[in-house]
Order: C-alpha cells, then sequence, then structure tokens
C-alpha cells in the first residue's frame, strides 16, 4: 500500500505508474477524502480543546458555588458535535479505505516500460534446447503411458482442473518438493516453514490479494477465510505487527505449500495436463530485507530460483517484465520460463518480485536501526523455488527416451531411489 503522503508529494510520478500499470483509480478523489478527513480531524481536535476547557470552567463555577448550567450545555453541544464529525469521519475513511487498497505498488525506475508481455525484455538463457533422434511426446502422453497421473479420476473428486498424481508420479513430485526444500536450505541458507494453507482476509490485504483478486479466490464463508494461492499469503505475515532488529536482516524463509486458484477469466487458456490447474504445489522463498538491499537480494532471489533449473539440468530463460505486465503489487519483477520440447515454448515456473514497502505497509512489518533506534518499514520480496506443475511437464518432457522411459537428472536419484522411471 502507499501512504497518503507519498502520493501527495509524488502525485505526476504515482499518476504515470498507475497508468503503466493500467489502473484506473482517481487519485484526485482519493487525496479529496484525505482533504476531509484532516479537515475533520483538525476540528474534533479544535472541539476536543475547548470541551477540555470548559470542563475545566464548570468544575471552578462549582466550586466556587455559582451556576455552571450554561457551561454544562454547552460542553454537551460540543460533545453532540464531536459524535456527528467522528461518524462523517468513519465514513470518509472507509472510502478512502475502498480506493487506496486498490492503488498498485509504484513501477521502479528501472523496469522496461511496456503495454503487455510482448514487451517483457529476455535477459538470460541457461542451456541448451533438448534435440531429440525421435519424436518426443508430451507430458500427458509420457505420464498415462507410465501411470503417473490420472486425470480422468481426478475429474471424478474435484472437476477439472485438478490433478490425480499416481503411483511412482507420487513420488516424483514429493521427491521434486523434497528436493527443492533440501536445496534451498542447505545450499542458500533460508528457514524451513510449513504455513497454514488457510489465512484469513487481513493477511490476504496485506500481500496485496484482497480486495483485488477475490474473484480469483477459493473462499470459505463460514470461517471468513481463504484457500491461499501461494505461501507467500501466510509466509510474509509471520511477522505482520513486528518491529526486526536491523541485525537480524536479511530473514529468509523457504515453504512448501498447496496452492489454489481459481483463476476466474482463464478458462480454456493452457488447460491441458499440468499446464494449467486449480490447485498445484509449490516452494515458496519470501526474504524480510533492509531497503538499501533489496535490489541487491532481489538479484541473489532470482539467482536462487535460477539455480533449481540448474540442478535439474532443465533448458529455461529470464525476462524482466515491463511495467504493463507487472503484477498489482510488485515494483519489478523477474519470470523464470522452462523449455517444454513439445509444446515448444517456454512456461513460466517462477516470479521474483520486489515489493519494497508496499507489504510491509499493509502489515506493519518494521525493523528497527541499530543507528538511532527508530523503526522504519522494511522491503519484502518473493519467489517461487519453484513451482511443480510445470517443472514436472519440462522434466518428463526433456529427460524422456526413446522407449519411452524418463532418464531421471542426478539431483533426483537420492530422492527417488532409482535413475529411471519404466513403463510398467
Amino acid at each position: 500500500m502507499l501512504s497518503l503522503k507519498y502520493i501527495r508529494d509524488n502525485m505526476d510520478y504515482v499518476q504515470n505508474s498507475l497508468t503503466q500499470k493500467k489502473s484506473n483509480i482517481n487519485l484526485s478523489n482519493l487525496l479529496e477524502y484525505d482533504d476531509q478527513r484532516r479537515n475533520c480531524l483538525k476540528e474534533v481536535e479544535e472541539l476536543r480543546a475547548e470541551r477540555n476547557k470548559v470542563s475545566v470552567s464548570i468544575a471552578q463555577l462549582k466550586k466556587a458555588g455559582k451556576d455552571a448550567q450554561d457551561d454544562i450545555l454547552a460542553m454537551r453541544n460540543v460533545s453532540d458535535r464531536i459524535k456527528d464529525i467522528e461518524v462523517e469521519l468513519k465514513k470518509i475513511e472507509d472510502n478512502i479505505a475502498k480506493d487506496i487498497y486498490y492503488v498498485p505498488n509504484i513501477v521502479h525506475s528501472s523496469v522496461p516500460v511496456g503495454k503487455n508481455e510482448t514487451s517483457n525484455v529476455e535477459i538470460k538463457k541457461w542451456g541448451d534446447v533438448p534435440d531429440f533422434s525421435f519424436t518426443p511426446k508430451d507430458h500427458l502422453t509420457l505420464g498415462e503411458d507410465l501411470k503417473l497421473f490420472d486425470f480422468k479420476r481426478a475429474v471424478k473428486m474435484a472437476g477439472s482442473g485438478f490433478s490425480l498424481y499416481t503411483g511412482i508420479g507420487s513420488k516424483l513430485e514429493r521427491a521434486l518438493i523434497n528436493f527443492m526444500l533440501d536445496f534451498h536450505i542447505s545450499e542458500h541458507n533460508y528457514t524451513e516453514l510449513l504455513p497454514p494453507f488457510l489465512a484469513h482476509a487481513d493477511a490476504m490485504q496485506n500481500t496485496g490479494q484482497l480486495p483485488k483478486f477475490k474473484d480469483d479466490m477459493y473462499q470459505i464463508p463460514e470461517d471468513s477465510l481463504y484457500c491461499i494461492p501461494t505461501a507467500e499469503v501466510p509466509v510474509t505475515n509471520i511477522h505482520q505487527g513486528e518491529i526486526i532488529p536491523e541485525s537480524d536482516l536479511p530473514k529468509k524463509y523457504a515453504a512448501y505449500s498447496a496452492c489454489f486458484r481459481r483463476e476466474a477469466g482463464s478458462y480454456g487458456k493452457d488447460t491441458r495436463g499440468l499446464i494449467r490447474v486449480h490447485q498445484f504445489n509449490k516452494v515458496e522463498l519470501v526474504k524480510f530485507v533492509h531497503p538499501d538491499k533489496s535490489y541487491e537480494e532481489l538479484e541473489s532471489l532470482l539467482e536462487n530460483a535460477e539455480a533449481i533449473l540448474q540442478a535439474l539440468g532443465l533448458h529455461y530463460r529470464v525476462l524482466e517484465l515491463c511495467s504493463g505486465d507487472l503484477s498489482f503489487s510488485a515494483a519489478k519483477c523477474y519470470d523464470i520460463e522452462v523449455w517444454s520440447p513439445a509444446e515448444q515454448k517456454y512456461l513460466e515456473v517462477s516470479s521474483c518480485s520486489n515489493f519494497e514497502n508496499f507489504q510491509s505497509r499493509r502489515g506493519n512489518i518494521r525493523y528497527r536501526k541499530n543507528s538511532t533506534g527508530k523503526s522504519e518499514l522494511l522491503h519484502t520480496l518473493n519467489g517461487s523455488g519453484v513451482a511443480t506443475p510445470r517443472l514436472m511437464v519440462a522434466l518428463l518432457e526433456t529427460y524422456q527416451q526413446e522407449d519411452g522411459t524418463i532418464k531421471l537428472p542426478t539431483a533426483l536419484h537420492s530422492f527417488m531411489n532409482m535413475d529411471t522411471i519404466s513403463i510398467p
């Protein structure tokens, strides 16, 4: 969330960012509400001062045995006016909240300007595009032949858009999760968390999912809870309302969770197999960092996520997102896309974002400066490290053999207790 003071002091810059992110929020209306709020607060402050003054006068008159009825009536009138203003103030603050939580984060100056994903900038490729001496199969065919998953039976359980892993497929999914967690903990010094898979509205609002993306989430109205779209939500809220000593920064967490996304409006897009599903597994990386080091930390976060694909020997590319393709909460973002031999295109498996103090302001997450003892908002970052469905797609298709088996990358041998997935 941006502060009203920041918006007022940087009106042109914020408006330009809103335009780049295709937001139609009217900042003038928002600041007009803020003017009304400040006028109400000023009047309430003056009336309270007057009430205190009259209260003293009443006490003095009573002590002197004089009639204080006129002053008592005046004080009641002042108190009634204060109550009226407080009601008006609540309405104004509700109007501010309705608007300000829809204002997206500003775009960092280094982000390339563009209207949509066609203006994203490819900044890196790693590895070679797999070359086959035979016609490669897609992950659906491979998975069915090897009995790794069963989408037809998954429909019986939850409908379309959900996956059912079976046998060795279940083991491979579990192996990928364990491999990624162990890798980030041992190689990158993250602290492992296993958070709740449900979160309340405040947690969702603090990370920017609410109110804008309410329609994309699965809800449990009876308990006022939401199924999390990513572990970013609970993990970012681990320090909600806290002040962290500067010496403890950066704090780095790695967390596995199931993720749930209705993805309203996306039906019919890339719906084959594992490419787009409503429930999936992901290892998430979250950082709480000093503001002066957040863009340095973004680069290391990207490297941490890349290291997973490198360890698995999968060809991928890194995109720097343009302003028009940035998410609501991000100030800057990189996407990592892994190559699918069967689809003959790149599939996103990770987004690494710097939110600056957008989330920490909402969640009141601060650090205490060593030099002054004062508390300031810190910066939050998160990145997928990584999501499993499209990783599974790339893994099966890249390591398939002509006989239909899958030769597993060395990094997974100890987790699978095998080096090849054979046809049953």
